[in-house]
């Protein structure tokens, strides 16, 4: 998507967000308490490490060990709602416009994360990540991990402007009807890294 289109239509959503803001900052300190915002380094495009920002969802909550909870019993309600429509995301809108990450994208990971996919990864790791992306609007939390791999890789090498635009509107579908695998997409990501060996981090 060219940087002028991607600017346009994130200050377009920036505007649409902008009364929610405070209302979500209200009720994140009402149910968790300060601080409003969770940052965490993430890796950017061309190995890059940018700081992320989302609204909290989650608790520090620990078992008598100190260990962290699952993440499901530290989630409040209000991070279930917020998640589920992908709103405490929104101060990523941010990052978009400042051109840490893009619009459309493979979603940001831990640096760690990313390296350990190896070469995959590094191809992965060659476009901004997005706030939204080609797995995402294809099961993203009902994916396996190799699923959501194939995915990105898939779009890294099929990314354009008639996609980028197509999975804007698989997202706003998405979070009107709830996330749905798509078992043709999926498969097709698969066989297509199937038949590109290098593209999985194995030798041609």
């Amino acid at each position: 998507m060219p940087r002028p289109m991607e600017l346009l239509l994130t200050l377009f959503l920036c505007l649409l967000a902008a009364p929610l803001a405070p209302v979500v900052a209200a009720l994140v300190a009402c149910d968790l308490g300060r601080p409003i915002l969770f940052h965490q380094l993430r890796a950017g495009g061309g190995g890059q490490v940018v700081r992320l920002s989302k609204y909290r969802t989650m608790s520090d909550a620990r078992d008598a060990d100190g260990h962290l909870l699952p993440d499901a019993r530290r989630t409040s309600r209000t991070g279930v709602i917020l998640r589920r429509y992908r709103v405490d995301e929104l101060p990523q809108l941010l990052a978009i416009l400042r051109g840490e990450i893009a619009l459309v994208g493979p979603r940001p990971l831990l640096p760690e994360t990313l390296a350990g996919f190896g070469e995959a990864g590094v191809i992965r790791g060659c476009v901004r990540p997005g706030l939204t992306g080609w797995a995402q609007v294809n099961g993203n939390t009902a994916l396996g991990e190799a699923e959501k791999l194939s995915l990105d890789l898939w779009y890294v090498a099929h990314r354009g402007t008639a996609l980028d635009l197509r999975i804007l509107w698989l997202t706003a579908v998405t979070l009107i009807r709830g996330e749905r695998r798509s078992e043709p997409t999926i498969a097709a990501a698969s066989r297509w890294l199937e038949a590109r060996p290098r593209a999985a981090g194995g030798r041609p």
